[in-house]
């Protein structure tokens, strides 16, 4: 039992760091960033768009009553993101390097990891309960 509390502990400020330490380059208008949602279209609003997002998704996911919800905005923002590296519009390697994609894809996967872990509790507010298991 305690291992698995560590392993979504992990996963949570593996999420939240990552998410919470891109919000420098967003909100300062680094010119990566700048330059990125330039190249998408989206600039600034996308640029600071994503950011609000990203900054209640990190906040959602280390709070244990709302893990579930903010997961779900984390794996759906980094799905976007792994889309357009993965279309050809940003690709692979930005600024010389592979560190946006990585960081994307190591997000989407803790992301989702915890929103099955904490899929009940986002469908809960839908009046969905799990159903026991039968022996």
């Amino acid at each position: 039992m305690k291992v698995t509390i560590l392993l979504i502990w992990v996963l949570r400020l593996v999420a939240a760091v990552i998410l919470l330490q891109t919000l420098f380059f967003k909100f300062s208008a680094a010119p990566e960033s700048v330059a990125l949602f330039t190249k998408l279209g989206m600039e600034p609003w996308g640029r600071i768009g994503t950011g609000a997002l990203e900054l209640i998704a990190s906040i959602l996911i280390l709070f244990p009553r709302t893990t579930g919800w903010g997961a779900g905005l984390a794996a759906g923002l980094m799905a976007g993101a792994l889309f357009f590296h993965l279309n050809g519009t940003l690709g692979l390697k930005w600024y010389g390097d592979y560190s946006l994609f990585t960081y994307a894809a190591i997000v989407f996967i803790c992301s989702v990891i915890l929103a099955w872990i904490f899929r009940f509790q986002v469908l809960s507010v839908f009046g969905v309960r799990p159903k026991a298991i039968k022996a």
